[in-house]
């Protein structure tokens, strides 16, 4: 018997709402969660930082984003996901806010660990919708809320114009307002989910940590992590390199980037949903298993040299439409894929869903701030701009390798996936 079908106290149109609003609200979050990837460059500049050093900038907020998201999630088990998910918007508002009193690279870094709790807001949200609606639809509905990934394009598209207009500090005050006043909406206007309710009503006790901990014993949980950390974590480092990249390698201006770089974030966030509908119906398995093989085929044709609008580059190089197109195509099949990998956590974990997805979303972040210093510094050492999706194909490749010879060492062993994941 689910949650819902237990709990008596939710009215009919209630997950609906819950779903949207926490949606609205994961969007204000990732905008906020992604700011550096504009005002980032304009304080590269600032500063004379080298790739590395930017690298590192745009990538601290999703370091806390990605850390925080496994105490977030055990805690929206605990204290519930209204309060935890209103407090961290809260928290990440009047970090931002401050972001944009800081001078030095040092307090910079400092304020993006702050501005990165926006990002622990992921683990929240699953865990607070989850409860809501019954295994078969949990597929769509994870999908429709990690459509929220799509503020990143609300701040490459919104925030270059105000930076320019009024600077990156007014980019950094605007958008914390927005977030600020999004948790006061979202407080008033949601109740506690099923499953919190339950707890409360019967009085139960909270599981220990080593309980909520202890399915992290299983290898699955990391191969899990190790496919996120590529649709998500390759997901959010391009989404914060894309506008460097296309500046540097194509002579684009920062607006022009910054347009670019939001149209690649929009389909790769809306068929979030997507991708959750066709889990539910065709199985998370098979989703993931295109996603990765349409990636590794993406991947290795973005690793061939760039050919440069200014003429530096090799005739034979990847041209600006070229590039455009295949790396839509990429961040449409990582929007299936993430979807993919969180319709596997309630079917196979249905108990740990906030421990579990809280640790698997922590990968993933960790590959949003992983990656983009990773490929500074391979842009530092190699010289090669394209040297970041050689990277990503490896890391594809890899993950591909280990989930086909995993599900065969399943099928040996007579184990079938969940209902809901197969």
């Amino acid at each position: 018997m689910s949650v819902i079908e237990k709990s008596q106290s939710m009215s009919a149109g209630e997950p609906a709402k819950a779903l949207w609003i926490s949606t609205i609200a994961f969007t204000l979050c990732f905008a906020v969660w992604t700011i550096f990837a504009i005002i980032g460059i304009r304080i590269k500049q600032d500063l004379g930082l080298n790739e590395a050093e930017f690298g590192l900038l745009v990538g601290t907020p999703v370091l806390t984003g990605s850390l925080v998201r496994i105490v977030l999630g055990i805690w929206t088990g605990r204290y519930g996901g209204r309060l935890v998910y209103t407090l961290t918007m809260l928290a990440a508002a009047l970090a931002t806010f401050l972001l944009s009193y800081a001078q030095t690279y040092t307090q910079m870094l400092i304020a993006g660990l702050g501005v990165g709790l926006a990002g622990g807001s992921f683990a929240v949200g699953v865990a607070y919708v989850s409860p809501f609606f019954p295994a078969e639809k949990q597929g769509t509905a994870l999908g429709i809320f990690g459509a929220g990934n799509v503020g990143a394009a609300v701040t490459k598209f919104a925030a270059p114009f105000v930076l320019l207009a009024w600077g990156w500090q007014a980019v950094a005050e605007i958008w914390a307002v927005g977030l600020a006043l999004m948790a006061i909406v979202f407080w008033f206007t949601t109740t506690d989910d099923p499953a919190f309710r339950l707890r409360r009503e019967r009085g139960a006790t909270s599981k220990s940590f080593a309980q909520e901990f202890a399915p992290l014993q299983n290898v699955q949980v990391w191969r899990f992590s190790l496919y996120y950390f590529f649709a998500f974590g390759g997901f959010v480092a391009l989404s914060l390199w894309l506008p460097r990249y296309l500046v540097g390698v194509y002579g684009f201006n920062l607006e022009t980037a910054g347009m670019v770089a939001a149209a690649y974030s929009i389909p790769g966030s809306i068929f979030r949903a997507f991708g959750g509908v066709l889990s539910d119906k065709k199985g998370a398995r098979s989703v993931m298993y295109t996603m990765l093989a349409v990636s590794a085929v993406a991947t290795l044709i973005l690793s061939l040299p760039a050919a440069s609008s200014g003429g530096t580059g090799p005739a034979f190089g990847i041209t600006p439409v070229i590039f455009i197109v295949v790396i839509f195509v990429l961040g449409f099949f990582m929007s299936l894929g993430k979807a993919a990998v969180y319709k596997h956590i309630p079917a196979y974990y249905p108990e740990n869903v906030g421990a579990v997805g809280g640790v698997v979303g922590m990968m993933g972040g960790l590959g949003g701030f992983i990656l983009p210093i990773a490929f500074g510094l391979l842009k530092d050492m190699t010289g090669l701009w394209s040297s970041c999706f050689l990277l990503l194909f490896a890391i594809v490749v890899i993950s591909l390798i280990w989930m086909h010879l995993s599900v065969k060492q399943l099928s040996r062993q007579g184990h079938s996936a969940p209902v809901a994941a197969t």
